[in-house]
């Protein structure tokens, strides 16, 4: 533990302006409150905030961050208040410990929330305040350095979230010598086995290439300096959580990677980095597409380097890294390398960060803060969060030339909403260097994307599939939750009236506040949707306002009444939007023209069968689920629709290729194809067929019937 002195020696050395005073009241002030409070060691718990405290000054962080280590546990953890700190040590310092306290009390909460709350308000904490997160991260540190004296389930629990949550969160600020000791103190405790056998990996590789490792950097140093190159060759090996990664990601064995060890090359200028860089390429094969340039296109968290592999010196594949002074310690302390002396005071030089070329280091931190405003469930917005942490970088353009940091792996709806909200929902298409691509196109570095915009459309929700971003997907997911809403809206509202119908009564001339009242529902849109989402029957709504109706207003099987106008209800072209609160049913595959009933099914919908569906036999005693429907005029003309026909045809060469061309004279277009049951002779397929309407599929089948190489041919039923 630093004794008081030893600590304040420790700032001065980088910073002679420190308030020594303030550090030595707010030491003894942290040992006077903690007073005999012990850790899980049995160590003095006032040991702790002073360990994390000396954490930090190895990263050269100012004394109000200093103070605040010292003090981020005594308003959480004894009688000390906010405002006795704000009095003692200001007011800045004082913003500071309440935003680590936050932090801290939310880890108390039940398991199911804490993360998600602990994640959320953390971020909206050190988005205004990077130093909250330097405090935190520190603190944590310390935590898993000593984590062996916890019991088990705690310190498997604090080893996932340490994971999962605050090593990504150092990455995304720059500081990786923190992130990358917090990933190996919870590798150690999660997974002891695999960590054991990387280790052992990594020991024979030890004994097997040991002498050649050294040897490579003296190499790599000679044929720089004969270059007329300063610098200075630092070898390194991959940590076991890295490569545990790396193995996971990739799929691949131990043996096939080729970047277990790496070589830092130290230069004294931009200048020598590219020339360097020219220098190994000449004297070493290059390992084709591995090179990356990070100076001209830093990441977002500032860090800059080029990255090359080269088959070198006896053979070995070695990763190399090429950098200056300055880009090397913003590639291990990040954000932390920005502290300095100006003008009279010591902390953050953000004029100097941006001379170098560095961003805001907030920059990551505020999309994160977006997800929060678009997520709505506590575990979405954890899964979101994660994805935005987690994942590499490319970069790309809009055509005007701005630039735009993605995930490795990110598709144009990705870039859209990194844009801007209202560019991804209105987005129906794009251009890739000038060219139409596919949404599903992932994006490589370079690319100028150009995102072609609608008026307005519904977004499917399969499309948070053609996106690999946190940001992203939270706004799609929201985009369908608020069009979901209205469409469960419309269709309450179109079942209700047409259950009132059915006893004579029209809904808009009804006043439903006496079943606002009695059903507990907040407004009539809240009362709607219930009904469409099936949580309320709108026999019961209409009963409630009718009492004389009670037992009147059901309609069983026996009453489909297809053709009925007073039934009549949106189902294509109009009103309710398939897919979202209207649901065809995969069972039979409706099409106009088919005789439809609806079957109303809890928090999913109204699902549309045809009459003779197998599946309407589950509903048979259930007469409140049951919908009479009516295609509308827009469905039965110039829409097209998917049947799915089930066919047996011979088993011989080329007669699935003669099917396929039946039903392209015929004017259908195959979406999918299944073969559900082969022999020798014959087999079963299901075929997927784009039609106008169910004439146009009789007609299909008709001209496959007349093959002699197709023995039956039906609509799917069930």
């Amino acid at each position: 533990m630093l004794r008081q002195f030893e600590l304040v020696e420790a700032v001065k050395a980088y910073d002679p302006t420190a308030d020594e005073a303030l550090l030595n009241r707010a030491y003894v002030y942290a040992m006077k409150m903690h007073g005999s409070q012990l850790r899980a060691s049995g160590d003095p718990y006032f040991a702790h905030p002073i360990q994390v405290a000396g954490i930090l000054t190895d990263y050269r962080l100012d004394t109000a961050t200093i103070v605040t280590a010292l003090l981020h546990d005594v308003v959480e953890d004894t009688s000390a208040t906010r405002d006795d700190i704000a009095g003692m040590f200001g007011e800045e310092i004082a913003s500071l410990v309440e935003g680590v306290t936050k932090l801290s009390r939310l880890e108390l909460q039940a398991e199911h929330t804490r993360q998600a709350e602990n994640l959320r308000k953390f971020i909206l904490a050190i988005s205004k305040d990077v130093r909250v997160l330097l405090v935190k991260l520190a603190d944590r540190l310390h935590n898993m350095r000593t984590l062996r004296y916890v019991k088990p389930e705690k310190r498997e629990r604090i080893s996932r979230e340490t994971l999962e949550v605050y090593a990504p969160l150092g990455r995304s600020i720059g500081i990786h010598s923190i992130a990358s000791e917090l990933e190996e103190l919870a590798f150690e405790h999660l997974n002891p086995t695999a960590r054991t056998a990387i280790e052992r990996r990594l020991e024979a590789l030890k004994l097997e290439h040991g002498r050649a490792i050294g040897g490579v950097s003296r190499e790599i140093e000679r044929v720089l300096e004969e270059a007329g190159v300063k610098a200075r060759v630092l070898g390194r090996e991959k940590t076991p959580y890295s490569i545990w990664r790396k193995l996971q990601r990739k799929s691949v064995g131990f043996s096939s990677l080729s970047d277990i060890y790496g070589f830092r090359v130290i230069v004294e200028a931009e200048d020598d980095c590219y020339r360097a860089l020219g220098v190994i390429h000449r004297a070493w094969p290059v390992v084709p597409e591995r090179f990356k340039d990070f100076i001209s296109t830093p990441k977002s968290n500032n860090y800059r380097s080029l990255h090359t592999t080269v088959v070198g010196p006896s053979g070995l594949r070695i990763e190399m890294q090429i950098r200056t002074e300055a880009m090397d310690r913003v590639a291990e302390d990040g954000v932390a390398a920005h502290w300095a002396y100006k003008n009279h005071s010591y902390g953050f030089d953000r004029e100097a960060m941006a001379a170098q070329g560095g961003r805001d280091p907030l920059q990551n931190l505020r999309h994160l803060v977006q997800v929060i405003e678009h997520g709505e469930g506590g575990e979405d917005w954890v899964e979101h969060a994660k994805l935005e942490m987690y994942l590499d970088q490319v970069f790309v353009f809009t055509p005007k030339g701005a630039l735009i940091t993605l995930p490795r792996g990110g598709m144009p709806l990705d870039f859209a909403y990194a844009v801007h909200t209202e560019v991804g929902d209105s987005a129906v298409g794009v251009k890739i260097n000038g060219e139409l691509k596919p949404m599903r196109t992932q994006l490589q570095n370079g690319d100028v994307v150009e995102i072609i915009r609608g008026a307005k459309r519904e977004i499917p929700s399969d499309w948070r599939s053609l996106t690999i971003t946190g940001r992203a997907r939270s706004a799609i997911r929201r985009h369908i939750r608020s069009s979901e809403r209205e469409e469960f809206q419309k269709l309450g509202r179109a079942t209700l009236d047409q259950t009132l119908s059915r006893a004579g009564k029209a809904l808009a001339e009804v006043s439903l506040k006496p079943a606002l009242e009695t059903l507990a529902a907040g407004s009539e849109d809240d009362l709607f949707e219930a009904i469409g989402r099936g949580r309320l029957s709108a026999a019961k709504v209409g009963e409630t306002l009718f009492p004389s109706l009670k037992g009147r207003l059901k309609a069983g099987p026996d009453r489909k009444r297809i053709g009925d106008d007073q039934a009549r209800l949106f189902v294509r072209g109009g009103g309710l939007t398939p897919g979202v609160s209207v649901h065809f049913g995969h069972c039979c595959s409706p099409v106009p023209g088919d005789r439809i009933v609806g079957i109303l099914e809890p928090d999913v919908g109204l699902t549309v069968h045809t009459i003779d569906c197998q599946r309407l036999a589950d509903f048979a005693d259930d007469d409140s689920v049951w919908q009479d429907l009516q295609w509308t005029p827009q469905a039965e003309q110039g829409t097209v629709a998917a049947a799915r026909l089930r066919a047996t045809i011979k088993n011989a060469p080329g007669v699935l290729g003669q099917v396929a061309t039946i039903i392209g004279e015929a004017g259908g277009n195959i979406l999918n194809l299944v073969m559900t049951h082969r022999q020798q002779d014959f087999f079963d397929v299901d075929i997927d067929v784009e039609v106008e309407d169910a004439r146009h599929a009789t007609t299909i089948m008709a001209a496959l019937r007349a093959n002699p190489s197709v023995d039956t041919v039906e609509r799917a039923r069930g």
